[in-house]
């Protein structure tokens, strides 16, 4: 079965460090780039992070740089969001994505390719941060 399972989110006072995993099953894994996204209700999803195939370049939007850091395993096939720092304004729901078609990894975000869409997303996994 081809998905994307992430874990690692909870519950962490302001200031405190989680890491989130995300591990794919059915496919390669190593062939794609993969992006962090965050969404809390009422606001529009925003890419996080995203890591590219390869030699891993990683790339962060600018309220996360300096405090997350984005890392791929792919001989477990899985990638890893290592989170230090965190504010309160972090709280959200985590997932992580990938599409088979040519995605782009630019300025925290994994851009679709040329269909439009990225086809493959996980559940998502709640992270809480406390003031």
């Amino acid at each position: 079965q081809v998905q994307l399972v992430e874990s690692g989110g909870g519950l962490v006072q302001s200031g405190g460090s989680l890491r989130l995993s995300c591990k794919s099953s059915g496919f390669t894994f190593g062939y794609y780039g993969i992006g962090w996204f965050r969404q809390t209700p009422g606001k529009e999803r925003e890419g996080v992070s995203c890591i590219t195939s390869g030699r891993g370049a990683t790339s962060y939007v600018a309220s996360v740089k300096g405090r997350f850091t984005m890392t791929r395993d792919d001989a477990d096939d899985t990638v890893y969001l290592q989170m230090d720092s965190l504010k309160p304004e972090d709280t959200a729901v985590y997932y992580c994505a990938t599409d088979r078609f040519a995605p782009k990894c630019t300025e925290g975000e994994l851009r679709p390719g040329p269909r439009g869409y990225l086809e493959l997303w996980g559940q998502g996994t709640l992270v809480t941060v406390s003031s």
